[in-house]
């Protein structure tokens, strides 16, 4: 296990920043927040910007790309997204900042960046070219690490993008009766709870299921809503759809590191 370490930054409706490391190489898998908050947040996790060869951009949607621009002033280096995802970012002001640096690939793909293999897989989201991501470290032994934030729901993409990798970090995002009940204006409810929206507690908890009859033995709940869910209940969703097995489980905070 040592031969890789994931973080993730931060994770939640406010932004979302994954870490990946494995030796002196290191890339990112999306860029929320501000530049400012990104910079802070990989110093504290001890990575300076230099050591980062690439950015991996699950969607266009500003929780994921709000330090992009700012941060690659300062820090150049390839930005890599699906076609779809690349239009929608340039459809944006700070357009002229990031267009430089994307590397711009069909809905699948798979790159080589050091020792790490990073292929896509689609997800179903309201954002064009929204995937997630099956990554591949090769060092002293070869493992594989699943990564996908807002679905709606759970496709054989996702399924197939996930299963069978030894750590994965999953949507976890609403409890759906605070979701009911909340704030958020009807229309909003409807959109986080469709197939194109976000994953509940309890489909994560589902997912959980099929992704450890597969072989995963660790997972990060990620994405985890600040208004419409908690720590305590995603973590005790989960757990109890898996209770019997060996995983272990963790959930991610919205505003500081947490390690998978």
């Amino acid at each position: 296990m040592n031969d890789y370490r994931l973080r993730l930054l931060y994770s939640g409706s406010t932004g979302n920043a994954a870490l990946l490391e494995s030796g002196d190489d290191a890339i990112l898998i999306d860029a929320g927040k501000s530049a400012r908050t990104l910079s802070a947040a990989l110093a504290q996790a001890g990575c300076p910007p230099e050591r980062l060869s690439a950015v991996f951009l699950t969607h266009e949607h500003r929780d994921h790309t709000t330090a992009l621009a700012a941060f690659l002033k300062r820090h150049p280096m390839p930005v890599h997204a699906t076609e779809r995802c690349a239009a929608a970012l340039l459809s944006h002001a700070d357009r002229d900042a990031i267009a430089p640096y994307l590397v711009v690939h069909p809905p699948l793909f798979s790159v080589q960046v050091g020792p790490f293999c990073v292929s896509s897989f689609e997800t179903p989201h309201d954002s064009p070219g929204s995937v997630g991501y099956r990554v591949r470290v090769c060092r002293e032994a070869v493992h594989e690490i699943g990564y996908v934030t807002d679905v709606g729901c759970v496709t054989e993409s996702v399924l197939t993008g996930l299963g069978g990798c030894e750590a994965a970090v999953v949507e976890c995002n609403h409890d759906e009766a605070m979701l009911m009940t909340g704030p958020y204006p009807e229309d909003l409810k409807r959109r986080i709870a469709s197939a194109r929206g976000h994953l509940s507690n309890a489909d994560c908890a589902a997912l959980a299921v099929k992704l450890a009859a597969s072989g995963v033995r660790r997972l990060l709940l990620a994405h985890l809503s600040e208004t419409n869910n908690t720590p305590e209940l995603a973590l005790a969703e989960v757990t109890a759809a898996l209770k019997g097995t060996d995983v272990t489980v963790r959930a991610a905070a919205p505003d500081r590191i947490t390690e998978l």
